[in-house]
């Protein structure tokens, strides 16, 4: 039986990494998928890859027009949806001390501002009873070299979970705060760790991480389709660390 069967899903940052792999695996439950994503090329290979009908809109979440567009859009061609991932972010790695005031600016711009902003125009057209999922960071609970800015973009929007997760009770929303840890993406290129790198870096994380290994995309897809679908009903608020463990060590 598919879990998410006539459901409609949205999910920011669809179109690489982990939320390509939710997106994927939500359209395989039965859900009619939106992705967004900030390039045209890359969103359109997503919608093939996804398949299931998926459909793809291009736009920054750092842009507060982009959420009113992409409201505007489900609501024309769905009327509703029912689940909302507000995943689309970034991360650059810098010491406190040489972190400038742009780098600041465009971390909580999409990190945070994006997410606030999206969940404000979206929200509307959420149905009674669905619910909301923001990808948040094991950085937001766990201290990390360098991960200061990202930490603190991250750890807000953990914050506003909580709060919306009251302020739509009456709604009988429910929302909660999904927190990788290192995942095996295409980030990990954008971090600087080159192919040549990558067996290096992949051993320093398995050390630090219980499980002995970085998590993959679909292990945290598998995560966010149990807070999405029936199998969470009863969850809410609540921040779901999905990092092997690393949170202890």
């Amino acid at each position: 039986m598919q879990q998410l069967k006539d459901k409609v899903a949205v999910i920011t940052g669809g179109n690489s990494g982990i939320g390509k792999a939710t997106a994927s695996l939500f359209a395989r439950e039965g859900a009619q998928v939106v992705i967004t994503g900030r390039r045209q090329d890359i969103v359109d290979e997503a919608v093939r890859e996804i398949g299931h009908g998926a459909v793809g809109i291009v736009g920054d979440v750092a842009e507060l027009a982009h959420h009113q567009a992409l409201a505007e859009t489900v609501r024309a061609r769905f009327g509703a949806l029912d689940v909302y991932m507000a995943n689309a972010g970034i991360i650059n790695l810098t010491h406190s001390k040489t972190v400038t005031p742009e780098e600041y600016d465009r971390h909580f711009a999409t990190n945070t501002r994006g997410v606030f902003f999206g969940v404000q125009a979206i929200a509307p057209l959420i149905r009674d009873g669905g619910n909301i999922i923001v990808t948040s960071s094991l950085a937001a609970t766990k201290v990390l070299p360098d991960h200061a800015v990202y930490a603190g973009s991250k750890a807000a929007v953990a914050a506003f979970a909580r709060n919306w997760a009251i302020e739509l009770k009456p709604r009988r929303i429910r929302v909660n705060i999904l927190s990788p840890g290192p995942v095996d993406t295409a980030i990990l290129g954008k971090l600087g760790v080159s192919e040549a790198d990558r067996p290096a870096f992949e051993q320093q994380m398995a050390s630090l991480i219980p499980a002995g290994r970085m998590g993959r995309p679909e292990e945290l897809a598998r995560a966010a389709l149990f807070l999405a679908s029936e199998a969470g009903s009863f969850v809410n608020g609540v921040e779901l660390h999905v990092d092997g463990g690393m949170t202890l060590a």
